[in-house]
């Protein structure tokens, strides 16, 4: 628990300093906060409305990792668009996307540590 939290704190370090720092001054790449809190989102749904005793694929768990896939990959899109578009630097989207990928890596390790149906699962809250 401790490394998840280390790894949200090292991930929005990133972010914050592809935003803050004197060179860049740009607040723009904020707007990927939206997709760390919309990438569980589907898979959650999904997680409460199948059964997990079928061992085959569902659809319903597809259709949320598939969603789940086309937000992380907008997260790491939209700081490009902004370079692309010269409204923010080069060196703050490479931030941003460091910390993208640190933030992604701990929100991955908190389901797998917490996924399982185990007495230790973050579904009791």
């Amino acid at each position: 628990m401790i490394s998840l939290s280390f790894g949200g704190a090292v991930g929005l370090m990133f972010l914050m300093l592809g935003c803050a720092l004197p060179q860049y001054n740009q607040y723009w790449p904020l707007f990927v906060l939206f997709f760390y809190i919309l990438s569980p989102i589907p898979y959650c749904i999904a997680r409460r409305l199948v059964d997990d005793t079928d061992a085959a694929s569902n659809a319903c768990k597809e259709l949320a990792i598939f969603l789940t896939t086309g937000i992380v990959v907008s997260a790491f899109g939209l700081p490009i668009v902004f370079a692309r578009a010269e409204l923010i630097y080069w060196g703050a989207c490479a931030l941003v996307l460091t910390g993208n990928t640190v933030i992604f890596a701990t929100i991955l390790g908190f389901f797998l540590v917490f996924g399982s149906n185990d007495d230790f699962s973050w579904q009791q809250w």
